[in-house]
């Protein structure tokens, strides 16, 4: 009771001292500044010919910022009204790329963060814990198999990864969970849904609908538009504001089952709960990008080394974070050899290395 009355008194005085630091909003804007920046870039390129300044002015210009019918075209698919050839081909062929590489990276970042506080483990991810897997078996199997089911990807997606989480934690159950036996069952249950998603090519007539798998397992934001927008943003906008507002739960969890139902904390029941979120978030990414390797593990650390381990600082950061890496990524992935290269292929080569230099760092790899 001492203890638990210590660390109350802790964290009171800790919460009385505010989250909001200097650190975190000058990482904030440093964050919004590259997203705006590396999405200035992304809609300066394309295979319709325009300098720089056309295509910043097409951007900002007032007649489409301004016009209500523009964006009820834009958000809810109704008659487009008349827009120049630049502003068309700016706001209806490349900033909606933007955008969702803006809604993926804040809810993997989101989902990355909750995954390792409910687990208390610093290797989980969507990725590591086979959710990924999971929700892309779902989709791809939406895709090749149940075409007429699109509409409802990021519901297909979250049960996929709801089943893969729920076979991750069966498994890893043992009169409780370790991290150790979380990434290892995670691990196993990867490669199970992987192997399924590669049985499903075979089912596969449509070498378009092949090769738009493929792209898709690999993470790709190649060809989104405001459809992948309007299938996102309400489902993301949820998972990121419960997150958000779980984030003080977040923190009793990561001082232990013990001290959190000591607090009153009904702690399995948090734990599922936010975990669901944490896989709602996912699936929404996963929808609409396909699988973007390793993201989620990355950016919860940059943003942690970076602000600080409350959570409170850590989910504004990941927010924020997140859409700045994965925009940044997208310019890099599409630019960087002159192809449409998936941007999962270039999250993968920054994730992986990233991953063995925790590895190296740490002398201890495993709970937080």
């Amino acid at each position: 009771m001492g203890e638990a009355q210590s660390v109350e008194g802790h964290r009171s005085a800790r919460e009385r001292e505010g989250w909001v630091t200097g650190r975190l909003v000058l990482f904030c804007l440093a964050s919004t500044v590259i997203t705006v920046v590396a999405g200035l870039v992304q809609v300066s390129f394309g295979e319709y010919s325009m300098t720089f300044l056309e295509a910043w002015k097409a951007v900002f210009n007032p007649a489409v910022i301004f016009d209500l019918n523009a964006w009820a075209s834009f958000l809810f698919g109704t008659e487009r009204p008349d827009m120049s050839t630049e502003s068309i081909v700016v706001w209806n062929l490349r900033l909606p790329r933007v955008f969702v590489g803006i809604i993926t990276g804040a809810t993997l970042a989101v989902s990355g963060a909750v995954f390792q506080a409910v687990t208390r483990n610093e290797l989980a991810s969507p990725f590591i814990l086979g959710v990924s897997s999971g929700a892309g078996f779902a989709v791809l199997a939406t895709l090749v198999v149940f075409s007429g089911l699109a509409p409802f990807l990021p519901l297909i997606a979250a049960l996929g990864g709801t089943l893969a989480f729920g076979i991750v934690y069966a498994i890893a159950w043992k009169g409780g969970t370790s991290p150790v036996r979380l990434v290892l069952a995670g691990v196993i249950v990867n490669m199970v849904f992987q192997s399924l998603q590669q049985g499903l090519f075979f089912f596969a007539d449509d070498l378009g609908v092949v090769q738009t798998a493929i792209a898709w397992i690999t993470g790709s934001l190649t060809g989104t538009g405001w459809e992948e927008v309007r299938i996102a943003i309400l489902p993301a906008v949820v998972a990121i504001g419960i997150a958000l507002a779980g984030a003080r739960q977040l923190n009793v969890l990561m001082l232990g089952e013990n001290t959190a139902r000591s607090l009153g904390m009904r702690v399995e029941r948090v734990r599922f709960f936010l975990s669901g979120v944490a896989i709602l978030a996912a699936s929404v990414a996963i929808a609409v990008a396909g699988v973007v390797s390793f993201f989620g593990l990355v950016v919860p650390h940059i943003v942690r080394n970076t602000v600080g381990g409350d959570y409170r600082r850590l989910m504004v950061g990941c927010v924020f974070a997140g859409p700045a890496l994965m925009v940044t990524a997208d310019v890099g992935a599409r630019l960087a050899l002159g192809t449409q290269m998936p941007v999962g292929v270039v999250t993968g080569l920054i994730g992986g290395p990233y991953f063995l230099y925790l590895m190296r760092k740490r002398q201890s790899m495993g709970e937080l």
